[in-house]
């Protein structure tokens, strides 16, 4: 396959960059500095925190692109390049609606921080792994002064069948994302990876047939739609395969380095 003509590289992380135990390869930092020497633009896009993207690419932080909470806020080192936020009366009304659901716990994503009101110490060590800056409050509904981008839902084991189930039926008012084993986001209808990283393929003059991009879940579709070299990870939902062009390796055996490798030396 020739990878030639690729001048833009955008990634998931979690299931994806990530392996198992939520780390980033060595290997991988060697492969973006020739990525880098060969002027290949990276982008890690995930659901996650945007200090919790910097702290896993932390050597990198501030020479890649950055799109976090699902498309929420796009930027490079600290300059923000884009956001879709989500109003405060929309965030209040996910919130009491969620509340009524057994065993879910609830994040409102902003822009300074996260904020939870759970108690339960075992989410709360399990959030943290996702969220840096938090705060931990009373009453989710006070919550007031931030850009809010999403409300991310957790379920202790099946969020698509215990989560999306109870709300699907807002699916004509916000983007309901099932984006991994225990999350369920809702965002704006307008907030997603494809909406991001189509702003950012158009700001860099970047052809969907210049892009690759790797994803796992269903909060990677609208992305691996822009790109002509688009590769669901062998652990991926298959959701994500039926819609990638091509499969790499899983998360655990280095999937999307193996690809990379091939970008960077087109005889391996």
């Amino acid at each position: 396959m020739d990878f030639s003509q690729v001048k833009l590289i955008v990634s998931d992380m979690d299931g994806t960059l990530l392996n198992s135990n939520n780390e980033v390869s060595d290997r991988f930092f060697e492969i973006y500095k020739e990525l880098k020497n060969k002027n290949i633009q990276f982008v890690a896009a995930s659901g996650r925190q945007l200090f919790s993207i910097k702290d896993k690419l932390s050597p990198i932080k501030d020479e890649i692109y950055v799109i976090a909470e699902n498309g929420g806020i796009t930027l490079k080192a600290d300059k923000v390049l884009n956001t879709y936020s989500l109003s405060l009366a929309k965030v209040q009304q996910i919130v009491e609606k969620i509340r009524e659901i057994k065993d879910a716990e609830i994040v409102i994503c902003g822009k300074a921080k996260a904020y939870i009101e759970s108690k339960n110490q075992d989410f709360i060590e399990f959030f943290k792994e996702f969220y840096v800056e938090y705060a931990q409050v009373e009453n989710l509904l006070e919550v007031k002064d931030d850009e809010f981008f999403k409300i991310a839902v957790y379920h202790p084991t099946d969020a698509e069948k215990h989560i999306y189930a109870e709300v699907k039926n807002f699916e004509n008012q916000f983007k309901v994302k099932v984006s991994g084993e225990h999350w369920v986001d809702l965002s704006g209808l307008e907030t997603h990876k494809g909406n991001a990283l189509q702003q950012l393929q158009d700001n860099l003059g970047i052809k969907k047939s210049e892009t690759m991009v790797f994803g796992d879940y269903n909060n990677d579709l609208e992305m691996l739609e822009l790109a002509d070299f688009s590769f669901a990870m062998a652990n991926a939902h298959p959701n994500v395969k039926a819609i990638a062009k091509f499969t790499t390796k899983s998360n655990d055996e280095f999937g999307v380095e193996t690809i990379l490798e091939k970008v960077i030396l087109p005889s391996k």
